[in-house]
């Protein structure tokens, strides 16, 4: 899409007053670049790709159980990884790690997740995709704050970094610990746990707090996809770091007492440095048999057009099985796969239609120099049983019907010259509601924007019925929780909010934009 196109589609999408508060050569460099944001360098020398073998996050284990419930228990700490090689980092982790461990849930059971902060600022933990009551949803205004302060910003939070302006009547404040619970109602899924501070969540996830939460259930066991060894997770981020070894982030007050980044990364920050799983450029042997690997992009706002390179003989490379709401009715081939920020794609890899020996590059198309690669796949020469498959059936999916549809409504997401990132034209306020649906009730939702915007929805996954005015695009099959909307793009969701009464969000989850105020309430009633 040209720059003349862009404008021609805008005048009709937003309207000429919508499209003059655009800053249209920053419109045509996101499609010369073909990505938002803006490139932070690194300040010390980068590490050779493919050097590193690929980390495995470590696995929660239950501090207990019961007849009905798991419950576990995080630290969220400061640590120091090495995750360049020779330099050390410090980083906000959970359980010390990063990414942080990963939780394993089962559908029916109830989990119960203890977070413990002794960081040295406040936290807000979002299970991204979970089906969960508000109190437990990471509300971002629902700070834990770090042991020993006080709840009562008159008495010291306020002088806390992080909490200039943050308090509000919405908030539900407590100190030292916090437990989620996550009641199960939900089907196997790719899912994932990060910060949600207001006005903070990019720089808490830029220095590591992320990790996974996978939901498994009978209907995904029953079939004969890859596991074990061969069922791999895999967070791709960027990132930056100074000469330091520290991660370089340009907030526009290093001490995050305010929140923020300085100008020119104000549609988003892009780091130099491709992290799975936290380490960089990795690679990994693998047998020639099937793979199934969960991607998750977890960078603030890069978006990626993942490839492998070489293709395999005869093409879809990428059979994607699942999205972020678990299976999908049937499986999907891909080439490649557009991934923004916190989008998850499920996918098989069968590495025997590669000859033994085969070096496998997973690339970014969208990226350049060293973020055009990813990762590396070494394909072994050894003859291996592989009793996987991917049925032409995967899972009962039930489609909502666009008939249902009690209510319709507008989201508009757009950058004012006076309030910033906004949705509907307003910028944040915790505790306004834009909207009230009723629980169990049908909705049609219709997302516009301006620049590129991830656009994310708490409580319920969504199904997409529609991309500018036609189908769906290729990469919008299953339930999600996040949809891609490109410049001057609309989507239409079927969204149904089931289970749980009370104040959830939407927002965009680039994160520089999210922190800069394009988030709203919806109250579920």
């Amino acid at each position: 899409m040209n720059r003349r196109r862009f404008l021609g589609i805008g005048g009709s999408v937003l309207g000429a007053g919508a499209l003059a508060a655009v800053a249209v050569p920053s419109a045509a460099r996101l499609f010369a670049e073909g990505r938002p944001g803006r490139l932070l360098t690194s300040e010390l020398d980068l590490p050779e790709a493919f050097r590193i073998p690929l980390p495995v996050p470590p696995l929660l284990q239950p501090v207990r159980t019961d007849g009905t419930t798991d419950y576990y228990e995080i630290t969220q700490q400061v640590a120091r990884l090495e995750i360049l090689p020779g330099v050390k980092t410090e980083a906000w982790t959970y359980g010390g790690s990063f990414p942080g461990p990963t939780v394993v849930t089962r559908f029916g059971r109830t989990a119960v997740v203890k977070h413990r902060n002794e960081l040295p600022v406040p936290s807000v933990t979002h299970l991204h995709g979970g089906h969960t009551p508000a109190d437990s949803d990471g509300y971002p205004v629902d700070m834990l704050l770090p042991v020993g302060s006080s709840p009562d910003a008159d008495q010291g939070t306020a002088g806390m970094p992080g909490m200039s302006g943050m308090r509000h009547a919405a908030s539900r404040n407590v100190v030292g610990e916090r437990s989620y619970t996550y009641p199960g109602k939900q089907r196997a899924a790719t899912l994932w746990y990060h910060d949600h501070r207001m006005g903070f969540t990019g720089p808490g996830v830029w220095r590591g707090l992320a990790g996974f939460h996978l939901v498994h259930d009978d209907e995904e066991g029953a079939l004969p996809l890859p596991r074990g060894e061969r069922d791999l997770s895999l967070m791709i981020a960027d990132r930056s770091f100074a000469a330091d070894g520290s991660f370089r982030y340009p907030a526009v007050d290093p001490s995050l007492a305010s929140p923020g980044v300085t100008d020119p990364y104000a549609n988003g920050v892009l780091g130099d440095v491709i992290l799975v799983n936290g380490a960089p450029w990795p690679r990994l042997d693998v047998d020639r048999v099937r793979y199934r690997l969960r991607l998750l992009n977890a960078s603030n706002a890069r978006p990626y057009r993942l490839e492998l390179d070489p293709q395999p003989p005869g093409g879809d490379a990428l059979v994607q099985i699942g999205s972020d709401g678990g299976l999908l009715a049937a499986p999907v081939g891909h080439d490649g796969i557009d991934i923004a920020p916190a989008e998850r794609f499920d996918v098989v890899v069968d590495f025997s239609r590669y000859e033994p020996g085969t070096q496998v590059r997973l690339v970014n198309r969208l990226g350049s120099d060293r973020t055009a690669e990813v990762m590396r796949f070494d394909v072994s020469s050894k003859e291996v049983k592989d009793d996987a498959t991917v049925p032409d059936r995967l899972a009962a999916v039930d489609a909502l019907d666009p008939s249902a549809a009690v209510a319709t409504r507008d989201f508009a997401f757009r950058r004012s010259r006076s309030d910033g990132w906004t949705i509907n034209g307003d910028p944040y306020q915790p505790g306004s509601s834009i909207a009230a649906p009723a629980l169990g009730a049908v909705e049609r939702w219709r997302f516009s924007t301006d620049l590129h915007h991830p656009v994310h929805v708490h409580l319920d996954h969504f199904q997409v019925i529609g991309r500018n005015g036609g189908d769906p695009g290729p990469y919008d099959a299953g339930w999600k929780d996040t949809v891609d909307l490109r410049p001057a793009e609309a989507v239409e969701v079927l969204v149904r909010f089931t289970d749980y009464a009370g104040t959830y969000m939407l927002h965009c989850h680039n994160l520089e934009h999210e922190d800069m105020a394009m988030m709203a309430d919806f109250t579920v009633q």
